[in-house]
């Protein structure tokens, strides 16, 4: 039976909102499938705004790969602003996808990425305007499926009360087989219900459903064990790893959005996966081991994307894309493609031991020559050790002379605040290396018309990370800190003037924390944050922590904890932490030792171009490290008329 477009109610009231173009879809390469010939619908969201969202790679990604199955659609839907939300309760809209404006709730599936935890008030709202009940327990058997996938799902049990499952690791193939699943459930007249399908997923042991596991508590408040309460459920779910990306050139027809976004270009993940062993770094940690997409195939995508989209920018994606073993022959190949086509290239950032004039001159022949970005993440040689960032001081100098002396003006440097066993030391180190910089940068350029931009965010530990045992420094301290580093900045006489100073205050780090290495007593929290209006807390100017602080102080005494507990509280080994259950494939006492080499400051090689140091991915994911090169050119060798 169709289903029908709201569209004629929303369009009422789209005059009277801000960006209303953002809610009217018909994006170049978006899909509109006939509901009527597929029998598995999927309505697929990045709880932010749709400038942030749409140009999300994992949700499209996914949209092309489940649209490309027969008998199956998919749609996109991004959170709505508050001006929307207001007059969507008011006249009775529901939440919708952009692509077809039919109502989230007539889906199979509502599928949810968060690439952060500050989105999940945003979900909390989406499933109250779509007509889904909150909590996973309420709901019927024609609820969709409540799904969370992307990084922050590695640990959902804060939003454990309000999802039906989540998927962890890659998305490509999971998507598929729960569709597989679903019709067949679907097609034998959806025996057992609700709780049948979900039963289904979850003992394929991929796919987390954390009604089916009960969390014991201790007395003092840590978890005793989390077991499962049906049988046939795995007590531990394993995440997903695409090994071949190769086989999944996706997306092969990037959206072009219609209203300006955070990012306008063709992106292409050139390799997945990282190896340098940064402990606080979660993206490194959860997605190994490393997969290369080979240079022939990232020359295709390349390729099709543009032709299909127009973008005069490609940006080569991943966490370390300077780390590509062939990033020197593509970078030159797709310059030497397009040089009559002005096609620029772009690293979202660059390692500074990564770094040489050459692939910098190849990333910049055809585009603008914009400021350089690198990240020390530590503003002393001590705390790099600690966090395993092998960059020396001098590495970095000898970097930014090069790029100075090449005709570079700016250069931004990114640090935390906050990492273990920091002190007011280790930051004001911070001052030293900027003013270094810019002492380095006239020198080379005989001119004092340089700059280096000092950024800095608080450190958050984060589950399936050596750090995930750490105490996480207080707002106030972190505050106090920033304020001695600022002051010694602006207190330069000589080179003050040219470092730029920017920083998150040390508040937003706290909710993060709180969510990040929560437990399912944060839902709560989470609940009465929203209905107190919370939305957007990754926005500045929506987010509030005096709210997120007085609904804590309401709702966690009543459990025996407070926010400190779950922020800047160090754990034991012997403590369960909340995530255990779910299989990252990291190995809990090589992180535990990796935790006690930190606080001993000994670093560790990248294990791609050193002997194993048994992690536990690669053999208890059946996998291995795929590094090229592969001796392979760029396709086509000529350039492109």
């Amino acid at each position: 039976m169709s289903v029908e477009s709201v569209f004629p109610q929303l369009e009422a009231l789209l005059p009277h909102v801000q960006k209303p173009i953002q809610y009217v879809g018909g994006e170049l390469n978006s899909t509109v499938k006939p509901w009527d010939e597929c029998d598995v619908r999927w309505a697929l969201m990045y709880p932010d705004a749709y400038e942030v969202g749409l140009p999300n790679q994992g949700v499209m990604i996914l949209y092309e790969v489940l649209n490309e199955r027969e008998r199956v659609l998919a749609e996109r839907t991004y959170s709505v602003w508050p001006d929307l939300e207001e007059l969507m309760r008011e006249h009775g809209v529901p939440q919708f996808t952009v692509d077809s404006h039919r109502p989230v709730k007539a889906f199979d599936v509502f599928g949810l990425s968060f690439s952060t935890e500050l989105g999940y008030t945003n979900m909390l709202a989406a499933l109250d305007l779509a007509g889904i009940p909150l909590e996973a327990k309420d709901r019927s058997i024609d609820d969709p499926i409540v799904l969370a996938g992307g990084h922050a799902a590695f640990n959902p049990e804060p939003i454990a009360d309000f999802i039906d499952a989540a998927v962890i690791g890659d998305g490509e193939q999971a998507v598929l087989e729960m569709t597989e699943i679903i019709r067949a459930w679907k097609a034998e007249g959806r025996p057992g219900g609700r709780e049948e399908v979900l039963f289904r997923l979850a003992k394929t042991g991929g796919v987390y459903v954390p009604g089916f596991y009960d969390v014991e508590y201790l007395p003092d408040g840590r978890i005793g064990r989390v077991v499962p309460n049906k049988s046939g459920v795995p007590w531990r779910v394993s995440k997903h790893t695409v090994m071949d990306l190769d086989e999944w050139p996706y997306p092969k027809q990037p959206l072009v959005p219609l209203a300006e976004t955070v990012h306008e270009r063709m992106s292409v993940e050139i390799f997945r996966g990282c190896t340098r062993g940064c402990r606080f770094c979660q993206a490194g940690m959860i997605t190994r081991p490393v997969r290369e997409r080979s240079i022939t195939g990232i020359g295709e995508m390349v390729d099709k994307g543009l032709k299909a989209t127009g973008f005069e920018e490609v940006g080569l994606l991943s966490l370390s894309s300077a780390d590509h073993s062939e990033i020197g022959d593509i970078a030159k190949g797709l310059a030497d493609r397009y040089t009559d086509d002005k096609i620029g290239l772009s690293l979202p950032s660059t390692r500074v031991d990564a770094f040489n004039i050459d692939l910098a001159n190849e990333l910049t022949r055809n585009g603008r020559r914009s400021g350089l970005t690198f990240a020390p993440e530590g503003g002393s040689e001590r705390i790099r050790k600690v966090i395993n960032k092998m960059v020396s001081e001098d590495d970095l100098i000898r970097t930014v002379a090069t790029a100075y002396g090449n005709g570079w003006r700016q250069v931004k440097l990114y640090f935390m605040c906050g990492l273990p066993t920091e002190t007011d030391d280790d930051v004001l180190q911070i001052a030293d290396m900027a003013a270094n910089v810019i002492a380095k940068g006239r020198e080379v350029s005989r001119s004092n018309d340089i700059r280096c931009t000092v950024s800095i965010g608080g450190f958050v530990p984060k589950p399936h990370t050596p750090f995930q045992w750490a105490p996480q420094l207080s707002a106030e301290e972190t505050d106090a800190r920033l304020e001695k580093l600022r002051d010694k900045i602006r207190g330069d006489k000589k080179y003050g003037r040219s470092i730029g100073f920017r920083y998150h205050d040390g508040k937003p780090g706290i909710v993060e924390g709180l969510l990040s290495r929560g437990d399912r007593r944060v839902g709560a929290v989470i609940r009465a944050v929203y209905e107190d209006g919370g939305r957007f807390d990754g926005w500045r100017e929506f987010f509030s922590y005096d709210r997120w602080m007085a609904c804590a102080e309401k709702t966690l005494p009543a459990y025996g904890v407070d926010v400190d507990w779950y922020t800047t509280r160090e754990r034991t080994y012997e403590e369960v932490l909340p995530w255990d259950h779910l299989d990252s494939g990291l190995d809990k006492d090589w992180l535990w030792e990796d935790w006690q080499d930190s606080l001993d400051e000994t670093e560790v090689e990248d294990c791609r171009w050193t002997p194993c140091f048994d992690c536990g991915v690669c053999p208890q994911m059946d996998t291995s490290i795929q590094i090229g090169p592969t001796g392979k050119k760029l396709l086509p060798l000529t350039v492109v008329k």
